[in-house]
């Protein structure tokens, strides 16, 4: 018979699953035809569209990158429920603001909005991790992931079906709705017994100093950050080229958007069935050796893919990056709870976040970049290198990763 806090946790995994894959779906739909959408508000040249690409992804994550170590000291003052509620009313209504858009910089201004009412899916892992008992830490928030990435797997597929039967704008509509109803759902099923934690001086200190004092080992949970960083970075590199990409690769003709959808949804079935087993895995085995397989395996993956000739071969290489990130995002975050005090979990995983939103504006700017520069497979020789690096720092650097 479970206790009241199991209850209480495996309850609370349940609905968060839920929200988050209502979360996902909302977040990917747009993707498909984001780069699309933007070459509709203007006249502009492949080089531009790749550009202003770059900038409407990277809008959303500056921001986010700023704000979310506040939003995570809000948290250990508040709770974690009522950033879910704030998070997904937020990004609903600038969700349905962008599909009323007429150019370019009212785009990129709203993504910004967007960016300022971030946290849903974060929140929602440091909420189960800080109820979840350690040693099923990794069993549980590698299930609370698939619970996003069932939905990113969903969203492209079904934002491409609608954007080719409706509209572009009318899916950002539909979009506002889904995350109006994870807010409900949040804001109705989800039992949070919050106990306020005091608020800690930190004279003298920045706000991340002061947050590593209190840990056993900062220089690792300092890896972890930047590993976090560079997986977002990869993995955002592709998105403001892949309908791109994929438009090139079908010669212009046919049902791109679709198409595209499919292609950028492919990662997250592979993730769906890989991330509760290598999490799993991890608790029994080590996590650390988890996460340096998944390196290796993601440079193996990604580099070829920039060589491909048929959209065929680029989704079954899209199909094993699913795997690779079930073995990386999971796993950062299960070690991160780990090697982090229980006081510590909000403000850890908003500065996880924030490390995430620095990847994803890095990894718009820089895909966009590269692609406008030269074309759209050295944008995915660079992820294939920067992860080669990433996996280098941790070897080196963080060695008790390798017991």
């Amino acid at each position: 018979m479970m206790t009241e806090d199991t209850g209480l946790w495996r309850r609370n995994l349940y609905v968060l699953w839920g929200c988050t894959f209502v979360a996902g779906v909302a977040f990917s739909e747009l993707m498909p035809f984001m780069s699309l959408y933007v070459s509709q508000l203007g006249h502009f040249t492949k080089a531009e569209v790749s550009f202003y690409s770059g900038l409407v992804y990277a809008a959303t994550f500056l921001v986010t990158a700023i704000v979310s170590p506040m939003w995570g000291a809000l948290a250990d003052r508040k709770g974690r429920k009522i950033m879910l509620i704030r998070a997904s009313f937020g990004m609903g209504a600038a969700m349905f603001l962008m599909g009323l858009a007429t150019n370019i910089w009212q785009l990129i201004a709203l993504r910004a909005l967007q960016g300022l009412f971030s946290g849903f899916i974060s929140n929602a892992q440091a909420l189960i991790a800080s109820q979840t008992p350690r040693k099923e830490a990794g069993k549980a928030l590698g299930t609370l992931v698939t619970g996003s990435t069932s939905g990113m797997l969903m969203g492209p597929i079904l934002g491409g079906a609608l954007a080719s039967v409706f509209s572009i704008r009318m899916t950002f509509f539909i979009t506002a709705g889904l995350m109006f109803i994870a807010g409900i759902l949040s804001a109705t099923m989800v039992t949070e017994h919050f106990v306020p934690l005091p608020k800690r001086p930190s004279a003298g200190k920045g706000l991340l100093r002061g947050l590593l004092s209190q840990f056993p080992d900062p220089k690792l949970i300092i890896l972890l950050l930047l590993s976090t960083l560079f997986v977002q970075l990869g993995n955002t590199s592709i998105a403001p080229i892949i309908s791109l990409y994929v438009k090139e690769l079908m010669g212009g003709a046919g049902r791109i958007a679709f198409v595209a959808g499919i292609i950028a949804a492919l990662p997250g079935l592979a993730n769906i069935i890989a991330a509760p087993r290598l999490g799993a895995y991890g608790d029994r085995h080590g996590s650390g050796k988890i996460l340096i397989a998944g390196y290796l395996f993601a440079v193996l993956v990604y580099l070829p893919q920039g060589f491909v000739t048929s959209v065929w071969a680029l989704g079954a290489l899209r199909l094993l990056v699913g795997v690779s990130d079930g073995a990386l995002f999971p796993t950062i975050q299960t070690l991160l709870t780990k090697y982090s005090p229980v006081s510590a979990t909000s403000a850890i995983f908003s500065w996880n976040q924030s490390f995430q939103a620095l990847g994803n504006m890095l990894g718009s700017l820089l895909g966009g970049t590269l692609a406008g520069l030269f074309d759209y497979n050295v944008v995915f020789f660079a992820t294939a290198s920067m992860l080669l690096v990433n996996f280098l720092m941790l070897w080196f650097l963080a060695p008790k990763l390798r017991q």
